[in-house]
């Protein structure tokens, strides 16, 4: 079993005949609250990169409730005085610091950890932030230029429960919190390590957009920086793989219950990239980052990986769990596969490169999801940013693209009718609702 760390502070719960506890993970934090770089923490409870090798941050029993502390996304480098160029200026190999590993005590390769999402919310800075980072984004060919909203992560309303964003870069926009992880997964295993190596350098070979081994900026660096050990197998967290990771899934909420194949013994659970709220598709590479207090039950299901085919599940049996994240009201455009002759898709071009250019005279792509989810979204950035949009102030196009990756969600609408299926993008127009201090400001 790899060295645990003693800095995870365990906390005696309840009694109950399992003698279950909670166990907790920290980060330590400087000025403000905010978290320090993963880099620099003494606790050392902090990765941001997957490999197997990496140490144990904390352990816990099947049954145990363990608390996350986390980092943002990028490692916590914006804050209320953030411009453009703080963005533009960003050092992405910092992407993603993930608090753990978790070490379940009894859990083997073959199990499935189940972690039951129990309650997330914001750290003491009460701060979030959405950005485009050039060169990123579904949009990244469109919208070329850094670009950020800084939002205030508010208190409880009257009725104790519901909590807003607000911002004074989208004034008249409110979003409830509907907190959960956007990367939270186990560590995989050297075999599983050496399959998503091979196949994504095959790709990469083909002018796919991989991400490869970066030892710069790699946590933890005697293991993954330019001297570790195993600096070109510590992959990026970026990717969504086997283990979960960085899936991005909005209904993953509380009351959801994650379902992850062990690849190690004691299967390495990490949290980190924890969103207030976001739109499904997540559509300018951010949803409202925020770094976190994240709360869980784990327990193991012996032997079940196999049955799962070794790729994560979630599941509910809690009636209503997603009902909250419909809109009331909403607006939605339908996109199908069009587009320009001449132009190819940021996504398509190494399919474009590897066909001799065979999409782009094309005007009509045939069964193509991602060009009519395209589709659907510059429709609704357009109507944004129109004489009829629907906002309190007519936004401008950079403004409509960060509000859709915060609150609108591309669905899937048809699969059958050839060549153009369709997808809608569905914008909740309850964001809307209410006055904000930057109205009341403006007066």
């Amino acid at each position: 079993m790899k060295s645990v760390l003693i800095t995870a502070a365990l906390i005696a719960a309840a009694a109950a005949p399992s003698f279950a506890k909670t166990v907790r993970i920290p980060v330590s934090r400087g000025a403000g609250g905010v978290p320090v770089p993963c880099g620099e923490d003494p606790l050392r409870t902090c990765h941001n990169r997957w490999h197997p090798d990496i140490p144990d941050a904390a352990e816990a029993d099947p049954g145990d409730t363990v608390i996350f502390e986390t980092r943002d996304a990028f490692d916590n480098p914006f804050n209320r005085r953030s411009k453009p160029a703080t963005v533009a200026a960003a050092n992405l190999n910092l992407i993603h610091p993930l608090t753990g590993p978790l070490h379940v005590r009894g859990a083997k390769r073959g199990d499935v950890l189940a972690v039951t999402m129990i309650d997330v919310g914001p750290g003491p800075d009460n701060f979030g932030y959405t950005v485009a980072v050039p060169g990123f984004g579904f949009l990244r060919d469109v919208f070329t230029k850094a670009a950020i909203v800084r939002w205030e992560l508010g208190a409880r309303e009257k009725d104790g429960k519901t909590r807003f964003a607000t911002s004074c870069d989208l004034p008249g926009v409110r979003l409830p919190l509907h907190g959960f992880a956007g990367t939270i997964g186990v560590e995989l295993g050297l075999p599983e390590i050496e399959t998503a190596f091979a196949r994504e350098e095959e790709l990469r070979a083909k002018d796919g957009f991989v991400l490869p081994p970066e030892p710069a900026d790699a946590v933890p660096d005697r293991l993954c920086g330019h001297n570790g050990s195993a600096r070109d197998r510590c992959l990026r967290t970026i990717p969504p793989r086997e283990n979960g990771g960085n899936t991005d899934v909005k209904q993953m909420v509380n009351g959801t219950t994650l379902l992850f194949p062990c690849f190690i013994d004691g299967c390495g659970l990490s949290v980190g990239d924890v969103h207030w709220a976001q739109g499904d598709g997540e559509v300018s590479g951010t949803a409202i980052e925020m770094n976190a207090i994240v709360t869980v039950k784990v327990e193991v299901r012996k032997g079940q990986a196999a049955a799962f085919g070794n790729w994560p599940r979630f599941e509910s049996n809690r009636a209503g769990v997603l009902k909250e994240l419909a809109p009331d009201h909403f607006v939605a455009t339908m996109g199908i596969p069009v587009k320009p002759a001449g132009v190819v898709m940021a996504p398509e071009l190494w399919i474009d490169v590897n066909s001799n250019h065979l999409l782009r005279p094309l005007r009509n792509e045939s069964e193509d999801v991602t060009l009519a989810a395209r589709d659907a979204l510059l429709k609704m950035i357009a109507l944004l940013s129109g004489p009829t949009s629907p906002a309190p102030k007519k936004l401008t196009a950079e403004q409509a693209y960060l509000l859709c990756s915060v609150a609108c969600d591309l669905h899937i609408s048809n699969l059958v009718d050839v060549p153009n299926y369709v997808v809608s993008n569905f914008l909740q127009l309850d964001v809307f609702s209410g006055r904000t201090k930057c109205d009341e400001h403006d007066d």
